[in-house]
């Protein structure tokens, strides 16, 4: 043996390991390719197990259970007591006196008709009271889902010069949004909307609320001549170049009662119990407003006025449904992605609430009651609606017991449909523009920002992508292209799996990375990774370059400290979750090309289908051998050190 060799071996170059016990890795138990489908699906599509409450149970149990899981009011229904009905009329009618102004506001911000968005304020309540699992939700249009479907149909018809067909497409892609959404819930492929992360849905609602509001300077200044895009350059341009339309009367107004209900709401955000007064601040300006414009007659001095609304309950719409023609493609991608944001924004107020108040939100079941919500609403003259968060929060706020709080509201609007649609005829636009402006501030989420910039640079990419498509571009691309971003995050991940070196934290049988433990020590003669991601046809070529260039790297720093060269090439593999044929080949590759250089490859702890999987492909065991599989990375660093010592004594 070479001197220098012999050298190597000394214990004042190697570190000293103690002898433990070496365990065996025992294979996972036998399981049928039946029955490692039916995990795998149940995982997928069943991971809340909604069939657990029906086992053991009698068969009329089983039909009361499966009754009160399709309609939540038999569950809570019986229960209701005059007491909480007493707190449920309060909530009901203070988010009344929001939902009507809204609903008239994000109407004509939808470019419909007013009474369209009473009219979705009245029957989708109803629905959802029978339907829903949220105590706190509260149903009826809202500012995004509105400036969505506004916008798409727009590029193609024009409420202007065809008002019939574009009413007949606004109903026709709520149908599909709503289909949409209850296939969803019914096929429980809710896993689909969470490809909207919260960076994604920070940056799109913080650049629709700049669009929505720029989009009010036409009541808020009283354009008459006003651009019907939504980028923030032609909006501006048309807002700068119609200065002669400008109507100081009508800004004097717009300026006061935006003062006004900005103070309303800073109020109730300071002090949480005084939330009525942002509650009741749209409909005392909508009362205040409509009083100056009677007694003034300022409909005649420039104000502009919404006019004589119908009378009278929703007339049904389902002849109005197109499922034809020319616009068909139109209307469904309208309802794919007015539906996907209306669920999204449904959804996690929901279970905003939900977790304040310590019950479950079930997602599923929202996706179908707010999907068949929209769906009776289409036939119904309603246009999309979900759970609003403004309205949300004060029903919450306003001390709201169950979905009861719908039904008041519902009937408060049923009332004002029936008898109190006259008094609307001068209400001005400009207060309808302030109050959507009020209502979409609340969507800018600084301090969210501020905390994604913290935490993930990427995500702030990501989220500024969709804010700046959304004000530069257009709602759905800025969408369409934050989406791209983070799946090209995701199979980023996915083909660049992390892989780590680690050493021993002395004293310790304890392995960490050494890069991130200071104290960690390598060991002469080991090189250990650590690979912490699933491995795939993705990212097999990747795996076996990086780890052929630590191989390469470490020989190098060890030549230049004149120690030893790699004797074991240990992969920690407890991070691995899963793995295909191409990963299988992955090792048989890797064994050779290491052998090659004198290596051994050892694995540690390979865990359920990995472990399964290698077993299988390895008919010769020369991956999975006894001296190259073990249980922790301390245990082969033991042995395989008393295995280094043995054949140094012999060689001397």
């Amino acid at each position: 043996m070479e001197p220098n060799a012999s050298n190597n071996m000394q214990p004042d170059n190697c570190l000293e390991i103690t002898p433990m016990e070496v365990h065996k890795v025992v294979p996972p138990p036998h399981r049928s390719t039946i029955q490692k489908l039916k995990s795998r699906l149940k995982e997928t599509f069943f991971p809340d197990d909604p069939l657990l409450q029906f086992k053991r149970q009698p068969l009329g149990t089983k039909w009361i259970l499966a009754a009160q899981y399709v309609f939540p009011i038999l569950q809570w229904g019986p229960n209701y007591s005059f007491k909480l009905f007493k707190s449920d009329i309060v909530s009901g009618l203070t988010i009344a006196s929001l939902a009507i102004p809204q609903g008239i506001s994000y109407a004509k911000l939808a470019s419909l008709p007013p009474i369209v968005g009473l009219y979705s304020s009245f029957v989708p309540p109803l629905v959802y009271a029978v339907l829903g699992s949220s105590r706190d939700l509260a149903v009826g249009p809202v500012s995004i889902a509105s400036l969505i479907l506004g916008s798409m149909l727009r590029q193609e018809v024009s409420p202007i010069n065809d008002p019939l067909l574009f009413l007949q497409l606004a109903f026709s892609s709520t149908f599909f949004a709503g289909l949409f959404q209850a296939s969803l819930g019914l096929l429980r492929l809710g896993f689909i909307i969470d490809f909207l992360s919260k960076a994604i849905l920070i940056g799109f609602m913080a650049g629709a609320a700049v669009i929505v509001s720029l989009q009010q300077l036409k009541s808020l200044l009283g354009i008459t001549h006003f651009t019907k895009q939504m980028g923030l350059v032609p909006v501006l341009s048309s807002a700068f170049h119609n200065i002669n339309e400008w109507s100081w009367q009508t800004i004097l107004m717009g300026f006061c009662f935006l003062v006004f209900l900005l103070l309303a709401r800073h109020v109730s955000m300071r002090k949480p119990k005084l939330f009525w007064v942002s509650a009741g601040a749209p409909l005392v300006s909508v009362i205040l407003s409509t009083i100056l414009v009677f007694a003034f007659k300022a409909q005649h001095h420039g104000i502009s006025v919404i006019g004589k609304l119908q009378e009278g309950l929703n007339p049904p719409s389902w002849n109005m449904l197109h499922f034809h023609g020319s616009n068909l493609g139109l209307v469904i991608k309208t309802g794919l992605v007015t539906g996907i944001i209306s669920l999204t924004e449904g959804i996690a107020v929901g279970r905003t609430f939900a977790a304040l108040k310590n019950y479950q939100v079930d997602g599923n079941k929202e996706m179908m009651a707010i999907g068949l919500m929209n769906v009776i609403g289409s036939a119904t003259s309603c246009y999309v609606t979900t759970g609003a968060f403004s309205r949300s929060a004060v029903n919450h706020n306003a001390g709201a017991k169950t979905a009861v709080s719908n039904v008041v509201m519902s009937v408060t609007v049923m009332v004002t449909l029936l008898f109190l649609m006259p008094l609307f005829q001068y209400t001005p636009n400009v207060v309808l523009g302030a109050i959507i402006v009020t209502a979409v501030i609340g969507l800018i989420d600084f301090p969210a920002a501020c905390q994604i910039w913290k935490i993930d640079k990427f995500d702030f990419v990501v989220m500024l992508c969709a804010f700046f498509g959304v004000i530069f571009i257009s709602v759905q691309d800025g969408l369409a292209i934050a989406v791209a971003i983070s799946i090209f995050k995701i199979l980023l991940q996915v083909t660049r799996p992390k892989t780590l070196i680690l050493g021993n934290i002395p004293g310790t049988d304890i392995f960490r990375n050494l890069h991130h433990y200071k104290d960690a020590t390598r060991i002469p003669g080991f090189l250990i990774l650590s690979i912490e991601a699933p491995i795939n046809f993705a990212n097999t070529t990747y795996l076996k370059e990086r780890i052929v260039r630590w191989i390469n790297e470490y020989e190098t720093e060890e030549d230049i400290k004149k120690q030893s060269s790699i004797r074991f090439l240990i992969l920690d593999l407890s991070a691995v979750s899963a793995i295909d044929t191409s990963g299988v080949s992955l090792f048989k590759d890797l064994k050779k090309a290491v052998e090659n250089k004198g290596v051994e490859l050892v694995l540690v702890n390979p865990v359920g289908e990995v472990l399964e999987k290698l077993l299988r492909a390895d008919d010769a065991r020369d991956i999975m051998g006894p001296d190259t599989l073990y249980l922790t990375v301390g245990e082969a660093v033991a042995a395989l050190s008393s295995t280094m010592k043995g054949q140094s004594s012999s060689n001397v």
